[in-house]
């Protein structure tokens, strides 16, 4: 290669840090080699080797998730082969296209002669990612390789963030480039200004109403739109409740916090959200999971007025009737709402109701007759041992709703949870962030079933010594099926029963500090000396299948219901 030449992979590569880039996560394929030779010289852009293509995803979406508490988001970004290693990724691009979080996917692709004769692995990734990614395409000649990669980097970012997966031919990498084509300039996500006259009408909807509530977080909040919410809400005791695995959008101190939606909520949070004149979503998709399948708000709420806040102008009115919406930024809605003056409110006495509402339910109370190891116990010894902007990492099943309901998301970022309610998420999101804030303690938590889907993740965290605490919750079941089963189908047991292997013992063949718990008080005693160490630690810790949920729903009590 001359010096007037350049091959696409390294032009590639000099885009993504001219992009802002940092760090790629990856399951090296022959189909990109190139691309992990542009690497091999570049100490400013870290190479995470990953164990499964599915691990890898999740941490990209991760890593995109957290870039918003820099008021600069940016997204996470990860490399797999074509074929297997592609649909293995593919769980990552739906969690991150459902979570509405910026993610790019490059993915080897069969060099451009073998195209459409069902070569080796080779799968039309355009059509298999198009429903889930705001954009999927192939780069076919190097000379564009900038304008796509600025494009990709300007659609994950831009009105509802989202996931991007771009097809890299194998041999298009390794073209010959002249040396003046220079990777585009950084892209910066749009400002979208909020209308003044949107703001005036919705001060006077505030205005006329007697039960107010706010449903916020998502489509690319961020430190901004977390500061100057709380402070508008406060101002008008408007009471605040946080959209499915969103909370972490307001602390859970402001005294108009009104808890979280989604999977077990409390009951007089979805009792003050249907007895609502006012609802006001901001950032919120108003998805099946926190509206308990579009039932609290109803998709036509006759006798609620709607007020939709959102930067994709198509979220509008998709779902939902919406009396007034609003296509603009959630941050710059925040601020304009905090500056706006407008005497005519008085301040609502519901938001301080709400609140109290919510820490009487998120606190914990100790029955007559706990269980040895007593879930809500465990996350109130948590709240009281760890910090209060510990990030908590988990995936899909009912032992996150204890997190859910007893956890305090104080920092921002502290919940990395996914929405789409994959399992698998927890680990590998735990390793993104034990990255991305090597000072910040990171938990991952995880069900058996759960654990099991990416848990071999923990050699990455291992490989690259991040600081992180593992929390395996084993009841020897697929705990959420289970629950749904003795609802329908009482005593009938089939298909979620699990044998499972020492999870302590398995922590510590990846070189993990590891302990067996199985009461309130040896999990208490380990989580102390864990807290004590660094690295890698996992806590096994053991319960009984009767406890289902932080609900109190139990088999037997599901079963003398039937």
């Amino acid at each position: 290669m001359s010096q007037a030449q350049q091959t696409a992979a390294e032009l590639l590569v000099d885009c993504l840090k001219e992009q802002g880039t940092d760090r790629v996560f990856t399951v090296p394929g022959e189909s990109f080699l190139a691309v992990l030779d542009a690497l091999h010289e570049r100490s400013d852009i870290e190479t995470v080797v990953c164990r499964q293509e599915g691990g890898a995803a999740f941490m990209a979406c991760a890593d995109g998730a957290m870039s918003a508490a820099g008021d600069c988001l940016r997204p996470g970004v990860a490399f797999v082969t074509r074929g297997p290693g592609a649909t293995n990724a593919s769980i990552g691009v739906h969690v991150a296209h459902q979570d509405s979080q910026p993610m790019i996917l490059f993915v080897g692709d069969v060099a451009r002669p073998m195209r459409d004769r069902e070569g080796f692995q080779e799968v039309n990734f355009e059509a298999f990612f198009g429903p889930i990614a705001k954009w999927a395409a192939r780069i076919d000649y190097p000379a564009r390789v900038p304008e796509y990669i600025a494009r990709a980097y300007s659609v994950a970012v831009s009105g509802r963030p989202g996931p991007v997966v771009l097809a890299l031919p194998e041999d298009m990498l390794c073209d010959p480039v002249s040396a003046d084509i220079k990777p585009r300039p950084a892209i910066v996500r749009p400002a979208q200004a909020v209308c003044p006259d949107a703001m005036q009408a919705m001060f006077a909807m505030l205005a006329d109403a007697a039960s107010p509530i706010a449903i916020i977080g998502g489509a690319g909040w961020n430190t901004k739109a977390r500061e100057h919410f709380h402070a508008f809400a406060e101002s008008v005791g408007l009471p605040v409740a946080t959209a499915f695995r969103r909370q972490d959008a307001i602390s859970p101190s402001s005294p108009v916090y009104a808890g979280n939606l989604g999977y077990g909520p409390n009951p007089a949070l979805v009792k003050r959200v249907k007895e609502a004149d006012f609802v006001l979503a901001v950032g919120a998709r108003l998805g099946e999971a926190t509206t308990d399948g579009y039932t609290f708000p109803a998709t036509d709420h006759p006798d609620q007025l709607l007020i939709h806040v959102h930067p994709d102008p198509n979220e509008l009115g998709r779902v939902y009737l919406t009396e007034l919406g609003l296509a603009c930024s959630v941050d710059e809605f925040a601020e304009a709402a905090a500056l706006w003056e407008d005497h005519s409110i008085i301040p609502f006495d519901a938001g301080k109701e709400a609140h109290a509402e919510w820490e009487a339910w998120a606190s914990h109370k100790v029955s007559d007759n706990p269980p040895a190891l007593d879930m809500g116990a465990c996350v109130t010894a948590m709240r009281e041992a760890l910090p209060a902007d510990t990030i908590i990492c988990n995936g899909a099943g009912n032992f996150a709703g204890w997190w859910h309901r007893y956890w305090r998301y104080a920092g921002y970022p502290s919940q990395l949870a996914p929405t789409a309610g994959a399992m698998g998420y927890g680990v590998p999101a735990s390793v993104a962030a034990a990255l991305r804030y090597p000072d910040r303690t990171i938990v991952a938590v995880a069900g058996d079933g759960d654990f099991l889907m990416n848990g071999q993740e923990l050699a990455t965290a291992a490989q690259y010594n991040a600081n992180l605490i593992v929390l395996v919750v084993d009841n020897g079941a697929y705990g959420t099926i289970r629950m749904h089963q003795e609802r329908e189908y009482p005593a009938r047991v089939s298909g979620t029963e699990l044998s499972n292997p020492d999870f302590a013992m398995l922590g510590a063949s990846f070189g993990a500090w590891s302990a067996t718990a199985t009461t309130t008080d040896e999990f208490t005693a380990a989580l102390a000396e864990a807290k004590e160490r660094i690295g890698l630690r996992l806590i096994h810790m053991k319960i009984d299948v009767e406890q289902l949920a932080a609900s109190g729903a139990t088999v037997s009590g599901l079963r003398a219901k039937a």
